[in-house]
């Protein structure tokens, strides 16, 4: 049996990692995506990108961060820098040009599922979240809350489709403005906090001298 502190740790993992996975910001990332596949289509797409990060991440829940450092010989300062500097490329491009920006991104929906997984969902953030999950709550845990944290992310992004197909239907101008006006504002917090990845992998590299 789970102690109460254990399972009150599992549910601030999940929040954790629900809040750095952002299904609104994610929704906005993949508003092509989400403007040409049908509900099914999408569906599987965002299960198979799911399927990936989620692997991932419970690899690092159950490592931790000694799968850089020991195994691959790299500070996780390094990994963050990159991480960081990926994001901020997807921000700037989407910031100057919209989500049409993204399509080279990616290849033909059928094989996007890795490009959802990485760069949209792995990322240093998420990343670090999983390495946290698994050091304060039990490996079953910590797997628990990383699948309710990306189911919960699938269904979000799902409805944001229903929703946007229903509105489209019924003023497809106006939403398709207001859709790319937030996502290039939104593009413009994903680069801000791409720049204090950068920072804080810099200061972390810098406190090793």
């Amino acid at each position: 049996m789970y102690t109460e502190k254990e399972i009150v740790l599992a549910i601030e993992s999940t929040v954790f990692l629900l809040v750095l996975l952002n299904p609104f910001l994610l929704s906005v990332f993949l508003l092509d995506l989400v403007e040409k596949l049908s509900v099914a289509d999408l569906g599987r797409v965002l299960l198979r990108g799911s399927a990936i990060s989620g692997a991932v991440f419970c690899t690092f829940a159950w490592a931790g961060d000694s799968l850089l450092t020991k195994l691959l010989h790299v500070q996780f300062a390094s990994f963050m820098i990159f991480g960081g500097t990926v994001f901020l490329i997807i921000g700037v491009r989407f910031v100057l040009f919209g989500g049409e920006a993204l399509d080279s991104l990616r290849g033909p929906p059928e094989h996007v599922a890795g490009s959802i997984a990485m760069p949209f969902m792995i990322g240093p953030g998420t990343v670090s979240a999983s390495v946290i999950a698994g050091s304060r709550a039990p490996l079953s845990l910590a797997i628990g809350s990383i699948a309710i944290a990306l189911a919960i992310t699938i269904a979000a992004v799902l409805l944001f489709k229903l929703i946007h197909n229903y509105v489209r239907e019924r003023n497809a101008k106006l939403v398709q403005r207001y859709v790319d006006i937030t996502g290039r504002l939104s593009a413009l917090v994903i680069g801000t906090i791409a720049v204090e990845m950068i920072l804080q992998g810099l200061r972390k590299w810098l406190a090793t001298f």
